[in-house]
Parts: structure tokens; C-alpha cells; sequence
């Protein structure tokens, strides 16, 4: 019997021993087909190693608010707030493309050139994979000169009259940016703020959240992670680009402002409502407790005003008490000299006897 036939044999006896592994990681499958936003769950995130921190002695105080806990010195972030913080960039990714917006994404860590390329495809974005040019945003048309730019329609597609008129035209600003490293591109953040463009960033235990408009708690060391968070931001904007293709097949060519309506869920809003009813309800008690104190307060001053002029009148109607000096106190006024009126007698001589 030969070798083979001995495996074979083997591997037929003992084929319903043991365990086998149905759900296996393939590193290409996140590129080829990333995540969708609605395929978000704990179990994908806790396999992509997104829970996973810091050390302690290296944490950002604000982050605290996205700590879970810590594990032989090293923070734990919650994965249910990076579920509900990539849900809801997700859906800013959405929207601004389903809008038309312009969506930069930005990962110049090495590693994550393929994913960020992978999300701008989708999204039918923009990418940079590269080292950040300072000024890029705010001395655009010195840095990086005339950029060639198109008008298109409704449909993508190009408009040719308008290329000589698009020739002398300042570069066009981004209308969202997707940082998957914020910790190196903290100029490109600067600016990005200096122009009011919003930003969504990879938020680790070591960075400031605070530098960017939508922050996802997560591991940005992990290329796992960051190739999932890429992929449903990628696919959301792809969500949003068919969705306004498919309006513009039927004319709907402006859109509406965006209302909470859009980002919550019904859920959500009954909850927002309860609690919007309970803040007027107690406005109104705390209106009217003012009114009863500015009430209080005025029948309080109006009694002040008016005991003061009774007594000033009482006290005028009374004589004021006169003090008698006794005579035995009082000083001797000094008598004035008179003049001698009577004439002095001549002496008369006395005789000797």
C-alpha cells in the first residue's frame, strides 16, 4: 500500500474527529470586500484587535470617556462607543456624498496605502498615501499649483466647453477628510480646521479627540483594524454615490437640509422628544418661580419705599424738645461799668479851737 493511499485512508477513518475552521482571516477579503456599515458588529471589531489601547502611562486624559478598563497595563477601549462612533461616521460619509461633496482620505502610515486607496475607489474620493504638504488647504494655489479640474452633470459626466474657463481656477478645497493617523498629520488637522472642513480621525488612547470632528475609538496600530474602519467608510461612500446617481436618473437634482431626522433612528428621536417636552416643561416651571420671586421682590421694595416717608412725616410734626439751663448753670454775665453821676461834696475846712 502506498503513501497516498495510507492518507487517504487516515483522513477517511477520522474525518468526523477534531474541529475545523470555517471562518478564517484572509487579509486580502478586507480589500476585495470590505465590511458594509450595517455588517458592524462587536464580534468583527474585537477580531480586528480594535479594543486594544495604549499603555497606561501613555493615555490622553479625554479619552477617558472611551476607556472600558485596563488589562496588564493597557487600556481597553469600549467597543460598543467605536461601534456607534464608526455607525455614525458612516453615515456623515454617506451623506456627504450622496450630496456630491468632494471626500479626501488621508493614511500616510506605512501599511495603509492599500486600504486608503481601496476607500477612495469606493467612495469615488480622493486619497494620500504620502507625506502631508504643509499649506496644502491654506496656500493651495502656490503649493500645489493649477490643478486640472472639470465640470460635470448630474450623471459624472464631463462638460467639455468649460476647460478653458476651469484653467486660471483656485484648487477646490475638500468637503470631508478621512485621517487615519491623526498623531502624524496634526498640520493637515490645523488647517483643515483654519478652513471649517470636517474631519473624521482614528482616535487611539494616545491621541486628542478633540482635534477632529468625528472620532472612531480604535486601535490605529493595527492594520487589521484600520483596513475594516477604511472599508465601511469606503463602502458608505459608495452607498451614498448610487443613491445619488439613482436621483438624478429621476431629476431630483437639490437636497434638503440634513435634520436630525437623517442620522438618528426612530427609536432615537421618540427619546429626544420625551426629553425635549421634559426641558420645556421645566423651563416653564422655572419661568414661573422667576416670576413669583420678581413679584415677591417688587411687593418687598414698594413696602421699603414707603415706610421711609411716613416716618420723616411723623418726626417733622413733632416740636423739637427745648433744653432748659438751670440758673445755677448759667454763666454771670459781666455788669457794665455806670458812670458816677453824683457830684462829690468840697471838704469843708476844719477850724483849730
Amino acid at each position: 500500500m502506498s503513501t497516498d493511499c495510507v492518507f487517504l485512508f487516515i483522513e477517511f477513518k477520522f474525518q468526523d474527529l477534531g474541529s475545523s475552521v470555517t471562518d478564517a482571516y484572509k487579509p486580502e477579503d478586507i480589500i476585495r470586500n470590505p465590511p458594509k456599515p450595517s455588517d458592524v458588529t462587536l464580534e468583527l471589531l474585537l477580531a480586528s484587535q480594535t479594543h486594544l489601547g495604549h499603555s497606561t502611562s501613555r493615555w490622553n486624559p479625554q479619552n477617558s470617556r472611551y476607556i472600558f478598563g485596563i488589562r496588564d497595563g493597557i487600556h481597553v477601549i469600549s467597543l460598543d462607543v467605536t461601534a456607534a462612533y464608526l455607525r455614525r461616521a458612516a453615515k456623515v460619509v454617506e451623506e456627504v456624498a450622496a450630496r456630491g461633496g468632494l471626500i479626501l482620505f488621508v493614511g500616510t502610515r506605512k501599511g495603509q496605502k492599500r486600504y486608503v486607496v481601496r476607500a477612495a475607489e469606493l467612495a469615488k474620493g480622493y486619497h494620500i498615501f504620502e507625506r502631508w504638504i504643509p499649506g496644502s488647504l491654506t496656500n493651495g494655489q502656490q503649493i500645489l499649483g493649477h490643478c486640472e479640474t472639470k465640470v460635470v452633470n448630474a450623471m459624472d459626466e464631463e462638460i467639455p466647453k468649460y476647460r478653458e474657463a476651469l484653467a486660471d481656477r483656485s484648487v477646490l478645497k475638500p468637503d470631508l477628510v478621512v485621517c487615519l493617523n491623526p498623531l502624524e498629520n496634526v498640520v493637515l488637522l490645523h488647517e483643515c480646521g483654519l478652513n471649517n472642513v470636517p474631519t473624521i480621525g482614528v482616535i487611539d488612547t494616545d491621541a486628542d479627540p478633540t482635534r477632529v470632528t468625528y472620532p472612531i475609538p480604535s486601535n490605529d496600530d493595527s492594520m487589521r483594524a484600520i483596513g475594516v474602519i477604511a472599508g465601511v467608510l469606503g463602502r458608505a461612500g459608495e452607498a451614498g454615490q448610487q443613491r445619488r446617481l439613482e436621483n438624478a436618473k429621476n431629476g431630483v437634482l437639490t437636497y434638503p437640509p440634513i435634520t436630525p431626522e437623517h442620522l438618528l433612528s426612530p427609536e432615537r428621536l421618540a427619546e429626544l422628544a420625551q426629553i425635549e417636552a421634559g426641558n420645556v416643561a421645566a423651563n416653564a416651571e422655572a419661568a414661573e418661580i422667576a416670576n413669583k420671586l420678581d413679584e415677591a421682590v417688587q411687593s418687598i421694595e414698594t413696602e421699603q419705599a414707603s415706610t421711609p416717608q411716613e416716618t420723616s412725616q411723623s418726626t417733622e410734626s413733632q416740636p423739637e424738645p427745648q433744653t432748659q439751663v438751670p440758673e445755677t448753670e448759667k454763666p454771670a454775665e459781666p455788669q457794665p461799668e455806670q458812670p458816677q453821676t453824683q457830684a462829690q461834696a468840697p471838704e469843708t475846712p476844719v477850724k483849730d479851737q
